[in-house]
């Protein structure tokens, strides 16, 4: 039994980390403290009644403390804990995805913004990151509306002998035919890189002494053209909250807690302008909220670019620990600090309100999941609600292609990291049933190897004969008792007509029309099948560019994928002269005049 109170005697009043260990050397719970002894010792004070620590302090076996100079070196050191072990009464940030940006490739004669997420290693600018794709597009649909700017990739731009839809419709200036000058395109990427860094007002300025010097020039499409420039871009500073004193780039965090669940909201700010707010659950707040938050930040900023000033909605004891371990990471100065007038304080009640609407959200869902879940239960006669489900389809063009997808989805509904497909090969074409049977071995055997948890509940998109080839192999491979429940449709195979066959009972099950539970397996279903479908199309259509490809005499897999890269696709291809072709690294003009002749028959 571990001694709690003789260990603590001997823990000095100086910083550093301490590590609580479980049963098998299992690491509970890693903090930081600037006093070791007192802060560990209020862990087992008789006041500290907080369900979460009665929970870890029950479980303590073991303890360990590392003394550090300083407050900054017990952040650094608890931070680098935590993310090599992820103890589970940690806050862990988990996220499987880098933050988007957007790209200017600066190397090319007329260079467009794109959306882009991965190492910043390529040439040209970025800018961001933005909290999720969906502000990082309506900002990229804002700049090409306003600017013209082409959105193509490059190897289509290469290859275009007229304008495309893009410029039909408004949105791009048609550079790649020559419809705009490279000087007046460079202007517009440059306001758009403006508008980027957050100065608009001087975006302003240059439209409207561009507007004014094409009236003098008795340009006036060009003037009228400018003016609608900068009408729009008008409308959309009136669209952001934005001073003249606000100028700057921001990150603002709040930390808001309701029946008894946390969540985190961030907020970016960029040269003023709000890019949006994302939230984060996590499934553990066991340290008092300013630590908690401490350690988010500290894991947020992992990967992710440092603004000049970090906002927080309290306090935070250690802001110059932290503070000095940003400042270090950035090479540059970085303000942490509880902003108490002006836009500081109206971003982090904004952050604030955003977090506390997401939880409740968060709430409503799981209400809806566990009521979906519960009536799904007494429908199969199931002992309690599954707490995680698993669902296969099959999709295929009359047998090429095949493609079997599993979704996974737990209480609070799908689980999308956790989504797989399987390419199926080496069966008869369209024998659905070898397709399921080759899926399902392959998926549990990995099961039964236990890098993936078995499911309470397997549902197959299917009748009768579908479970049984399933319940086959799943026998073989000892997991013959899993609940399996075959989803077939009706008889005129409309939505809430569906039958349940549950493997081993006789009838089937028919859910009410409108009740919870065949929400629920539509919803599951209706996924599963989308995420296999999506699966196969992009298999059919790399099959289709390689098949056609094939054929033509001399042209090996290393000079199709040659080609492939040099144009992008099989449409560019197809449209590309026979001087194209040769501009391929491996391609000659003979081999030029066969690849165009096999693709332009009877040209």
């Amino acid at each position: 039994m571990f001694d709690h109170k003789q260990y603590i005697a001997s823990l000095p009043r100086r910083p550093g980390v301490y590590r609580m260990f479980g049963a098998d050397q299992e690491l509970l719970y890693v903090g930081k403290a600037r006093s070791l002894k007192d802060r560990v010792g209020s862990y087992f004070v008789a006041g500290n009644v907080q369900p979460k620590v009665q929970a870890l302090v029950r479980q303590i076996t073991a303890i360990e403390v590392t003394v550090t100079n300083s407050e900054t070196e017990a952040l650094l050191l608890e931070y680098n804990l935590i993310k090599a072990h992820k103890p589970r009464f940690n806050i862990v940030l988990r996220d499987d995805k880098s933050y988007p940006y957007i790209h200017l490739d600066t190397a090319h004669e007329f260079p467009r913004l794109v959306f882009y997420r991965g190492s910043r290693s390529a040439a040209g600018r970025y800018f961001g990151p933005f909290p999720n794709a969906g502000a990082l597009r309506d900002t990229l649909n804002q700049l090409q509306k306003l600017f013209r700017i082409r959105n193509c990739r490059d190897s289509f731009f290469a290859n275009r002998s007229r304008p495309c839809l893009q410029h039909q419709i408004g949105r791009c200036s048609a550079p790649c035919v020559g419809l705009i000058s490279r000087e007046d395109y460079a202007e517009d990427i440059a306001a758009a890189v403006k508008v980027l860094d957050g100065h608009s007002d001087e975006v302003n300025a240059q439209l409207q002494a561009r507007m004014a010097e094409a009236g003098s020039r008795l340009q006036f499409e060009r003037a009228a053209q400018v003016r609608d420039q900068l009408a729009a871009l008008k409308r959309i500073q009136a669209q952001q909250v934005v001073t003249a004193e606000a100028e700057r780039d921001v990150d603002v965090f709040a930390l808001v807690e309701e029946g008894g669940e946390y969540a985190l909201g961030v907020m970016l700010i960029r040269g003023g302008r709000n890019l949006g707010t994302s939230s984060y659950f996590p499934r553990a707040v066991l340290a008092e909220a300013g630590d908690a938050l401490t350690s988010f930040i500290m894991q947020y900023y992992a990967d992710s670019e440092l603004p000049a000033e970090v906002l927080t909605d309290r306090r935070l004891e250690d802001a110059a620990a932290l503070a000095g371990a940003l400042s270090g990471r950035a090479a540059r100065a970085v303000q942490v600090r509880q902003p108490v007038r002006g836009m500081g304080v109206r971003w982090v009640e904004l952050t604030r309100d955003n977090a506390l609407q997401g939880l409740r959200m968060r709430f409503t869902q799981r209400a809806g999941m566990e009521e979906m879940l519960a009536d799904l239960a007494r429908a199969l006669d199931m002992p309690e609600p599954p707490a995680r489900m698993e669902c296969f389809d099959i999709s295929h063009s009359g047998g090429e292609g095949t493609v079997a997808s599993c979704v996974v989805f737990g209480p609070e509904g799908p689980l999308k990291n956790e989504y797989r497909r399987f390419n199926i090969a080496g069966i008869t074409p369209g024998d659905d049933y070898g397709a399921l049977r080759q899926a399902l071995e392959r998926r549990y055997r990995r099961v039964g190897e236990g890098e993936v948890p078995a499911p309470d509940l397997l549902l197959i998109d299917g009748g009768v004969g579908q479970i049984g080839q399933v319940h086959g192999v799943l026998e073989g491979l000892g997991f013959g008792d899993l609940e399996l429940v075959g989803v077939a449709k009706g008889p005129d195979r409309r939505p809430g007509q569906e039958r349940l066959f549950v493997f081993g009972s006789p009838t089937a099950v028919i859910l009410e029309a409108r009740s919870p539970a065949l929400r629920l397996v539509q919803r599951i279903r209706d996924e599963a099948h989308r995420f296999a479908i999506t699966g196969h199309r992009k298999r059919r259509a790399r099959r289709y560019q390689e098949s056609v490809l094939e054929v033509v005499p001399g042209l090996g897999p290393a000079k199709r994928r040659e080609l492939l890269r040099h144009f992008g696709g099989l449409p560019e291809i197809m449209r590309a002269g026979i001087a194209d072709l040769t501009q391929v690294k491996g391609i000659g003009a003979a081999l030029a005049r066969s690849l165009y002749d096999h693709l332009h028959p009877g040209s």
